[in-house]
């Protein structure tokens, strides 16, 4: 059995704006198995960086541990990666961002490396507004160790094994808002409608971009009584709002028809462009975005969509005023202002 996919492709087959193919964005087959939403999500990256034409050179995507963690593997190829301890993987993704901020960083984890061993790393990657994509692909158990409940399983949710949960699962699109996130959705990863737009849009965010992907394990916890299985949330899915991104220079063409449509710029002169259907949401007021997740959760509803948005970002490098020149690209003598200045410093401080 191989894992490498066939070389051959149609020799007319679609190319984006920078002449790559799809499959030039594509990875190595996935070993995981059939029908997880996890697949579906590496396909929904892979179409969303063919349509941003974006560089896969340009693209460093970084993981922890768990089936998640197992996708930089199956998209973008051709990219950078990093696959690192569990729980880990935003420490990584800090030194690296800090190095090279010429990169575009995508981060991938689960439930299990984000809400449990890898909370306090989360916590601070938000805190720190880490100029990132970070994707939660968000099953409820640990589908590599025969799917034990996460900590994002609901309280009453039952896993395949017949256990009902005791406890409250930890929303983490409530908590990313709480910690200050300036970005944060949730989508299905059956709805690459949804997804892809959503996607998109995280990528050009100047700062720390949570998206919180329910992508039910067909193995674990696919079962009637589970909450993150796929018939759960087909049945209970609430939109915020229909999501495109349009690009920098592009017209703008919205049709008024059917909802109010605004039209929110990005740093670089993009717009999202939100037709809003969810009642009483502003995606750019915590407060509403804090008591619509509470209403839903209620409601025993899952809100998907873009729910928090702040224009208005300041990304890591901003905070601490860092070089335009990124680290990794300066040398001794740059980095090092000689005997001279250094005594000043000192001197500064008696």
């Amino acid at each position: 059995m191989t894992y490498a996919r066939p070389s051959f492709r149609h020799p007319q087959i679609a190319r984006n704006d920078i002449g790559f193919s799809k499959k030039d964005y594509e990875g190595a087959l996935s070993t995981l198995c059939a029908g997880c939403g996890h697949d579906s999500i590496s396909a929904a990256i892979v179409q969303a960086c063919f349509e941003m034409s974006i560089q896969p050179h340009r693209l460093a995507k970084l993981s922890g541990i768990g089936c998640s963690s197992k996708t930089p593997t199956y998209f973008l190829g051709n990219s950078h990666g990093f696959n690192s301890v569990h729980g880990r993987m935003p420490s990584v993704a800090t030194g690296a961002i800090l190095a090279n901020k010429d990169l575009i960083y995508l981060g991938v984890s689960g439930d299990g490396d984000t809400a449990s061993i890898g909370m306090g790393q989360f916590v601070h990657a938000i805190r720190r507004n880490l100029n990132m994509v970070y994707i939660v692909m968000n099953n409820g158990c640990y589908g590599l160790t025969k799917g034990q409940d996460s900590a994002t399983a609901d309280e009453g949710s039952v896993n395949k094994s017949g256990a009902e949960n005791p406890f409250q699962g930890i929303d983490l699109c409530g908590l990313g808002i709480e910690l200050g996130a300036q970005f944060v959705a949730r989508s299905f990863s059956g709805d690459k409608t949804q997804l892809i737009p959503l996607i998109k849009a995280a990528l050009k965010h100047p700062g720390f971009a949570l998206i919180d992907v329910i992508s039910p394990c067909v193995t674990f916890n696919n079962n009637a009584g589970s909450t993150k299985s796929y018939d759960y949330t087909r049945e209970h899915m609430e939109a915020t709002a229909a999501v495109d991104l349009v690009p920098m220079k592009s017209e703008i063409t919205i049709d008024q028809a059917g909802g109010t449509v605004e039209l929110i710029k990005l740093h670089d002169e993009s717009h999202i462009a939100l037709n809003k259907l969810h009642r009483d949401w502003d995606p750019m007021d915590k407060i509403s975005a804090l008591r619509n997740l509470h209403e839903a959760r209620l409601r025993d509803e899952i809100l998907t969509g873009l729910i928090y948005l702040d224009p208005n970002s300041r990304d890591l490098h901003a905070i601490l005023n860092t070089s335009d020149r990124p680290l990794n690209q300066m040398a001794e003598n740059d980095l090092c202002p000689g005997t001279e200045a250094l005594e000043k410093i000192n001197q500064s401080y008696r």
